[in-house]
């Protein structure tokens, strides 16, 4: 007998859905009931049921909506569904969508606790699987994501699922979230785990130089091309290639990409001679592809191509449980890097942290941690160790309107130069909180110079 699970009845008919009922309890199993499919996602979301079962004919939906429900919720979710003997052929379309299996009518309760035992056990086995997974990962060094946030336990499922596959990634979300952290997650839980990882930011490259970055040049392809360079797709050759901010790429370069995947080869600057590679592509952008796609700034078939299995980050202000565990592992790391004793962090902190709306994500959260173990000067990190003092509104607070405060004297042209300084202040000040204060990495957010940096330093005297 399977260990006793939560399991979803969905049937109209009182008489039925009992004697379902009391044959699943009586093996031990905790049973869930819904007339039809609006009662059934609501239960979905609250119950978390390990099995569904769903009649494919309700008063109000039907079990396809059932089906397609557990599917958005938990796609390993198991669904078996109930027809009439004269519908078997709706139990093959529910099935090609994505049901286990299928009862008929009238139910046998042997028939019944027997695909009920398969679908548990099925479950167990993926769940396994991915628990083996992991373990192998950690084993080899795999960087480990932190929190246990539904949503984040989604992404983790969707990772794991296209880790097995050489299908192409597309990781979406927002700057800060660890968009490369999963990447390299994914990769380690690859079969492609043994061969490189190759990591480059599209943004962080001047235009001409990133098409020798990815493909590499021959002697004399260009003036000072003195030898022979290893461009990062063959750098990946047999692992993984990682396009972080694949969305800041030019158009020319989308089509000699887009090729390289399709015919898995290309050929360097300034070169005769096709090179051949074996790469699994995994990407990540901070900006909506869709809308770039629709402006005509990114090609339509490379995204298709990309989009393949998209992941969706969720921003840290989303996963608002996780903050605190976040916290504490980065006070434990930078004490360790900094080599101090062990820190807590006091209640007052710790809603300081939950309250604030972390516009750099995770990023932000970690230089604030390591900002506040420095400051720290007794035992304790408290709220003044951590200057959030830029507060974003918080849900269901009434917005201010931002010109409120804005001179608008003077003629045009004086308006706008004050706006132009005011919105740069405030944008060099967010990349220096977002960095912790590093200079050289708060230059490469805003995508300037470090010398252009410093002096825009010093023309609005921040210090």
């Amino acid at each position: 007998m399977s260990a006793p699970a939560r399991i979803l009845i969905v049937e109209d008919k009182d008489s039925l859905r009992t004697m379902l009922r009391h044959a699943l309890e009586r093996e031990g199993h905790v049973v869930a009931e819904a007339r039809d499919e609006p009662e059934a996602v609501r239960l979905l979301a609250e119950s978390q049921p390990a099995v569904v079962l769903s009649d494919l004919r309700l008063p109000k939906g039907d079990g396809f909506g059932v089906l397609r429900a557990a599917k958005d919720q938990d796609s390993e979710t198991p669904v078996i569904v109930m027809t009439a003997y004269g519908s078997i052929e709706d139990a093959v379309a529910a099935m090609k969508e994505g049901a286990l299996d299928f009862l008929a009518k009238p139910v046998d309760p042997d028939h019944l606790l027997l695909l009920v035992s398969r679908a548990l056990e099925r479950r167990r086995l993926l769940t396994e699987n991915i628990l083996l997974r992991e373990e192998l990962a950690v084993r080899r060094g795999a960087p480990q994501i932190i929190g246990s946030d539904p949503a984040l336990r989604k992404v983790m499922a969707s990772l794991q699922r296209a880790a097995g596959t050489d299908t192409t990634v597309l990781i979406e979300g927002e700057s800060g979230t660890g968009k490369e952290l999963f990447a390299r997650s994914l990769h380690a839980l690859s079969p492609r785990s043994h061969a490189p990882f190759v990591a480059i930011n599209c943004a962080a490259i001047p235009e001409t130089l990133l098409e020798s970055e990815l493909f590499g040049h021959e002697k004399g392809a260009f003036t000072g091309a003195v030898a022979r360079k290893l461009g990062k797709f063959e750098m990946a050759h047999r692992g993984t290639l990682f396009l972080d901010e694949i969305g800041d790429l030019t158009l020319a370069l989308q089509a000699k990409i887009l090729r390289a995947l399709e015919e898995k080869r290309f050929d360097r600057l300034g070169g005769t001679a096709l090179v051949t590679v074996d790469v699994r592509l995994v990407a990540a952008t901070n900006k909506g592809l869709r809308a770039a796609v629709a402006a005509r700034v990114f090609r339509e078939d490379l995204y298709f191509r990309l989009s393949v299995f998209p992941i969706t980050i969720p921003p840290l202000r989303e996963r608002g449980d996780d903050i605190p565990t976040l916290a504490r592992v980065f006070v434990e790391r930078f004490c360790r890097d900094l080599k101090k004793k062990a820190l807590a962090i006091s209640p007052a902190a710790l809603e300081e942290l939950q309250k604030y709306r972390w516009p750099g994500n995770v990023r932000e959260l970690q230089n604030c941690i390591e900002r506040a173990v420095i400051l720290s000067d007794d035992d304790t990190i408290h709220p003044r160790h951590l200057n959030l003092s830029f507060q974003l509104p918080q849900p269901g607070e009434p917005e201010v309107d931002p010109w409120a405060d804005v001179d608008l004297s003077g003629s045009l042209a004086d308006a706008v130069r004050r706006g132009v300084a005011e919105v740069e202040r405030r944008k060099i000040e967010a990349a220096l909180r977002e960095s912790g204060g590093h200079k050289p990495r708060a230059s490469e957010l805003l995508r300037v110079s470090y010398k252009t940096l410093l002096a825009k330093l010093r023309e609005h005297k921040i210090d």
